[in-house]
C-alpha cells in the first residue's frame, strides 16, 4: 500500500529552521512581518520512481517535478530548486523569469555535461512574496503543475495554465530546448488569503473541480491537507503527487 512520506527537499534545500536567542526583545521591533505559513507534502506514487521535490521558506515556496526515469527525474527536480533557492528571489526585485533562466540553465548544462542524461527536464512552480509596505505575491509557472490563489472568503481560481502531454515531458519544460518562456505574473494578497501548488500528480488524481471545492471548503490548511491525502490515498496514484498549502500572515 502507498505510504505518505512528507519530503523536504534534499540537504541544502530543507525547509527554513527559525532560531531563537535570549533576551529582551528590542523596544519598538515589530512582534511578526508578513509570510507565508504552508503545509505540504509528497503522496509517493505506486510506480516507485521519484520525480517530485519542493522547498518551503519564509517567502520562497517552490516545487518541480522531473521527468523521465528515476535518477534523472530526481536530479532534475533538485538541481531546478537548487538554482531558484540560489538565486534567492525573495531577497531582491529580480523577475522571476530571470530565477527560471537560471534553472533552465542549470538543468541544461548537467546535460550536456553527461551523455547519460541527455534529455533532463523539470517542472517548476515558484511563488515569492514581496518584502514592502502592501506586499504581493509574483509567481512563475513551467511545464504541468498548477498554482492556486484562495483568497479569503472567496471562490479559488487557478492563476497558470498546465501544459499537459500524456506521460511526456511538458511542452515548456526547464532544460527542454531550444528555449524558455515561463508564464508570470503577480496578485495582491490579503491577511488570510492562501496560495496553494499541487504537480501534475496530484492534479491527475483529484481533478481541478474536486481541488477548487477543497480550497473553498473552509478547512485549515492542514486539514485541507490531510482531506486530499485520504482522497489520494483511495485512489492509489501511480507517480508522484504534491500538496503544499500557504497562508498569508501578518501577525
Amino acid at each position: 500500500m502507498t505510504v505518505f512520506v512528507i519530503t523536504f527537499l534534499l540537504g541544502c534545500l530543507s525547509v527554513m529552521t527559525v532560531r531563537g536567542r535570549k533576551g529582551n526583545w528590542p523596544a519598538g521591533m515589530p512582534v511578526a512581518r508578513p509570510r507565508l505559513v504552508a503545509v505540504g507534502g509528497t503522496y509517493e506514487g505506486g510506480h516507485g520512481r521519484p520525480s517530485d521535490a519542493y522547498v518551503v521558506q519564509e517567502r520562497l515556496i517552490a516545487a518541480a517535478r522531473g521527468v523521465g526515469g528515476a535518477e534523472p527525474a530526481h536530479l532534475a527536480a533538485a538541481l531546478t530548486l537548487g538554482a531558484v533557492v540560489a538565486a534567492r528571489p525573495q531577497h531582491g526585485e529580480e523577475a522571476l523569469d530571470e530565477c527560471a533562466q537560471a534553472a533552465h540553465r542549470a538543468v541544461r548544462n548537467a546535460a550536456l555535461r553527461d551523455p547519460a542524461v541527455p534529455e533532463l527536464a523539470s517542472t517548476l512552480d515558484l511563488v515569492v512574496l514581496e518584502r514592502a509596505e502592501n506586499p504581493r505575491l509574483r509567481y512563475a509557472h513551467v511545464g504541468d503543475g498548477e498554482i492556486w490563489l484562495c483568497p479569503r472568503g472567496g471562490e479559488p481560481r487557478r492563476l497558470t495554465t498546465p501544459h499537459v502531454f500524456g506521460e511526456d515531458p511538458p511542452l515548456r519544460g526547464i532544460g527542454l530546448p531550444p528555449g524558455l518562456k515561463p508564464e508570470v505574473g503577480a496578485v495582491v494578497l490579503r491577511p488570510g488569503d492562501r496560495v496553494a501548488i499541487v504537480t501534475h500528480g496530484a492534479i491527475k488524481t483529484l481533478g481541478p473541480a474536486r481541488m477548487k471545492e477543497l480550497f473553498a471548503g473552509g478547512a485549515s490548511p492542514a486539514a485541507c491537507l490531510d482531506r486530499m491525502y485520504d482522497e489520494m490515498a483511495a485512489a492509489e496514484p501511480k507517480g508522484d503527487a504534491t500538496v503544499i498549502i500557504a497562508e498569508y500572515v501578518t501577525a
